[in-house]
């Protein structure tokens, strides 16, 4: 009896203490696992919007889970390129960014990126893409698409005027937009207020190829000038405007707007490039729309905007490296390029995924081939930031007619001086 008596409270003794033990394993447990369901936090900021992103973005976080994406865009370009640089210099910039050819030599020479040249997912690159974000050998920003734009026409409008087959010159273009305001309808917009003048540079880069291609190299060494390189492009698309074929007042409208207004049959045709596409297609998926090239002074000259695309760019003084490096590698990888090319509409050019293109894209397709593609941005070998800035704001100050086309020329000519 007295050896059962000091048994039962042993016993119990032995199995309080066997259920604290399992209660205080239990709360580590709960307590290891609520850190782990904790995921970290990877900011994002790009241009492209968030229809764009959110497909690739809701695959990396599913193959991810402890990684989400603090996702935030602004409106290429200088709203963007803006905001960014704001963000950088208040040390606010997101983990991962977008690299443009407005804003690449001043993020690289400022240190704000991270070389990305010992990374396997660079690999994949076009030869071409990781030039334009490079330096010197190394790679800053991971380009996965090329890109051409020109002129997007809605042919149900088009057809009304008994247009039959795209422009041959710039005056058969001319002509064809009177055509169409004649019939109540308007025909053209650009994202003037944007800085995405696809005719525009379109018609600069023609003039420079039948010069040799290497106009602006003479520019920056001085041997030539903007307002004498500028001045005949800049002419002939001023007289969208001088003309009265297109309102001064499009000034005013943002890229978004001039979309709306294509999408839903208000304007014939617009400056556009392939990532419009989806989003025209979301909001009118009857619409029956193509690319033309840009037409020239002569006849059978076409020439289109195009460089290789915008990169992402990782920020050199970023907390989560592990985490955007992880970003970069599935960016890369061929489902988020098919992701990604489906929801743009991009020309993706990376070596292990071939894009199935859109019809509408058999004109800017052929022209990037042909390498018949130009940006000035891209072109310039500095001061690309103020220069692409001031450049845009007189382009905008010429639409609306307070100067001439060879004031902008002087006026870039001034901005490089100052910048040397």
């Amino acid at each position: 009896m007295i050896l059962n008596n000091c048994t039962k409270p042993a016993r119990a003794r032995r199995v309080r203490r066997v259920m604290a033990a399992s209660m205080l394993i239990a709360g580590s447990l709960l307590a290891a696992g609520s850190a782990m369901a904790e995921p970290t936090h990877l900011s994002f900021f790009s241009w492209d919007n968030e229809q764009v992103m959110k497909p690739v973005i809701a695959a990396f976080e599913q193959a991810n889970p402890d990684i989400r994406i603090d996702f935030s865009n602004a409106p290429p370009v200088n709203e963007y390129e803006q905001t960014l640089q704001t963000r950088l210099l208040s040390n606010t910039a997101a983990d991962v960014f977008i690299i443009a050819a407005e804003n690449k030599n001043a993020l690289i020479e400022g240190g704000f990126v991270k070389d990305l040249s010992g990374y396997d997912f660079v690999k994949t690159m076009n030869p071409q893409n990781r030039a334009a974000y490079g330096v010197d050998g190394k790679a800053y920003g991971l380009s996965l698409a090329s890109w051409g734009g020109g002129i997007l026409y809605n042919k149900a409008l088009t057809d009304k005027v008994g247009m039959t087959e795209p422009p041959k010159s710039w005056d058969e273009f001319l002509a064809l937009a009177k055509k169409l305001k004649d019939a109540g309808i308007t025909p053209y917009y650009d994202g003037v207020q944007s800085g995405n003048l696809m005719p525009l540079y379109a018609l600069i880069g023609l003039a420079f190829s039948k010069e040799g291609g290497n106009a602006d190299q003479r520019i920056f060494s001085g041997q030539t000038s903007f307002e004498k390189e500028w001045t005949g492009p800049l002419s002939l698309y001023a007289k969208l405007y001088d003309d009265g074929l297109v309102s001064r007042d499009a000034l005013g409208l943002s890229d978004d707007q001039i979309v709306n207004e294509f999408a839903t049959g208000k304007v014939a045709m617009m400056g556009a490039g392939p990532w419009n596409l989806p989003t025209i297609r979301g909001i009118n998926p009857k619409i029956d729309m193509n690319f033309m090239a840009v037409p020239g002074p002569e006849a059978g000259e076409t020439f289109l905007t195009g460089a290789a695309s915008p990169g992402y760019a990782i920020n050199a003084a970023t907390e989560h490296l592990p985490q955007a490096e992880a970003f970069l590698a599935f960016l890369a990888s061929p489902k988020a390029v098919e992701l990604y090319h489906k929801s743009s509409g991009a020309i993706t050019t990376t070596a292990d995924y071939k894009p199935d293109l859109d019809p509408a894209l058999a004109a800017i397709y052929a022209g990037i081939e042909a390498s018949r593609i130009y940006l000035p941005m891209t072109s310039w070998p500095r001061a690309q930031d103020a220069l692409h800035t001031d450049m845009v704001a007189q382009i905008q100050n010429m639409v609306a007619g307070g100067i001439k086309p060879a004031d902008v020329g002087k006026a870039l000519d001034a901005k490089l001086a100052d910048s040397q």
